[in-house]
């Protein structure tokens, strides 16, 4: 029931319009210059609060705050735009453009966000030298005039390169403060950089490892196996935004078992496409290529009850797809933001369909996504109810206020490990080993 759809040329979702409009109010979360007034002092607050800059909500709701983002122009400066990650709609890209108080160097647009919110965003500045603004290419260039926000020195590495990307979070986001864990120098793991043969996927795949530093503790035993967690779009995860430190620092604090983690490398966007779209082969370089890899050299779990499949976006997809198709080897899914719009053909939602018609699985699910995902968020709500209709009593499945975006992603990765490989006496049992008739519950 679980065999691979044939390929597609689908590379995105299906292109809908924001179901509403993009929550721009008037004014600012602080005062603004009046028109031709002398800015120098306004731009001293700004850079003293740094941007963006946050207030209470003008409604008056304190599960609400106004966000207001800022930029200083020049002469030559004829339109900027901020794009909060999925919240601007690329079909209304004018949704976000900035307005400029007249006769200053001020540019500001505000937005009322929940108090929740936190995410990664553009600044987009047209200097002149660009087509006319009424132009069809005139926001196709203007997506290539990216500028630094001088008054946030908070900072994201963004996806296959490029300058880093700058984030915001409200009060009430999700913490970030477990990738700052403390974790001694004697109790860091190691990450280490390895070129793994595959007959699956032909040559060699690059491959990031992580071991823990302890294999067990009194409290803690490993006898049985190290845990494994399975992290896809390794090259990211391990040598950028550095997920060694937030497993040293899970570990440090009793949060998960000493696990280990395998990080492949996804090599390409093209690659990417053409891997992690339920693709047999990829699945085959897992689960007899890089696994038994992994075993010659740690004394590593085979219970798939400790074996944690994990990705966002089309990784989230196959991290699903995984497990239902080889439930001996993963017994626990973590996906942020699965693509589960991805279709059979012209049908959508094939791995839904294919849950709806199949025998129940010894999986465990935590699913997160954004509720800022306007376009992919119906798909994610569809495959939750087929996952409760098929008898997966215990997926966990939470929304976000957020887009589709690392940041977010961060902090549900560090939320959902110790809900899936939880430490022995920390009341969480890990999901059975054993099998369940369709249908069943756990």
């Amino acid at each position: 029931m679980f065999a691979s759809p044939p390929p597609s040329a689908l590379r995105h979702p299906p292109r809908t319009p924001r179901p509403v409009p993009v929550p721009r109010v008037g004014g600012a979360a602080l005062p603004l210059p009046g028109p031709g007034a002398a800015t120098e002092d306004f731009w001293g607050e700004v850079a003293r609060r740094g941007t963006p800059v946050v207030g209470p909500d003008p409604q008056g709701d304190p599960g609400h705050r106004a966000v207001t983002f800022l930029w200083r122009g020049g002469p030559g400066t004829r339109a900027v735009q901020a794009v909060p990650n999925k919240l601007a709609d690329p079909r209304d890209p004018r949704a976000t453009l900035m307005e400029r108080v007249p006769g200053t160097d001020v540019w500001h647009v505000t937005l009322r966000l929940g108090a929740d919110w936190q995410g990664t965003y553009d600044l987009l500045v047209d200097e002149g030298g660009g087509p006319d603004q009424d132009a069809p290419e005139y926001a196709a260039w203007l997506r290539t005039r990216r500028r630094t926000d001088p008054h946030n020195p908070r900072t994201l590495p963004r996806r296959w390169g490029g300058e880093p990307l700058h984030w915001a979070a409200l009060p009430l986001a999700p913490a970030q403060d477990a990738w700052s864990l403390p974790c001694p120098g004697a109790e860091r793991g190691t990450l280490s950089e390895h070129l793994v043969p595959s007959a699956h996927l032909g040559g060699t795949r690059r491959v990031w490892l992580y071991t823990p530093a302890a294999t067990g503790t009194p409290d803690n035993d490993l006898t049985s196996g190290i845990p494994l967690l399975v992290l896809l779009d390794g090259e990211h995860w391990g040598p950028v935004l550095g997920v060694a430190g937030l497993l040293d620092g899970l570990i440090a604090a009793g949060r998960v078992p000493p696990v280990a983690a395998l990080l492949p490398d996804s090599v390409d966007a093209d690659t990417r496409w053409a891997e992690l779209t339920c693709r047999p082969e990829y699945l085959a370089f897992l689960t007899e290529d890089l696994i038994p890899w992994a075993a010659a050299r740690l004394p590593l779990t085979p219970d798939p009850a400790r074996t944690v499949i994990a990705g966002q976006s089309l990784g989230g997809l196959t991290a699903a797809w995984a497990a239902l198709a080889a439930p001996h080897r993963f017994g626990n899914v973590l996906a942020q933001s699965g693509s589960f719009w991805w279709p059979n053909g012209p049908e959508p939602e094939w791995l839904t369909r294919a849950i709806a018609s199949a025998p129940h699985r010894p999986v465990r699910f935590r699913l997160s996504f954004g509720r800022q995902e306007w376009v992919a968020l119906p798909a994610a709500r569809r495959l939750r109810a087929a996952l409760a209709q098929a008898g997966y009593a215990d997926a966990e499945y939470h929304e976000f206020d957020g887009g589709h975006d690392y940041l977010c992603w961060r902090a549900e990765l560090a939320a959902g490990l110790p809900r899936l490989l939880p430490v022995p006496g920390s009341g969480r049992a890990p999901a059975p080993a054993t099998a369940a008739g369709p249908g069943a519950s756990r």
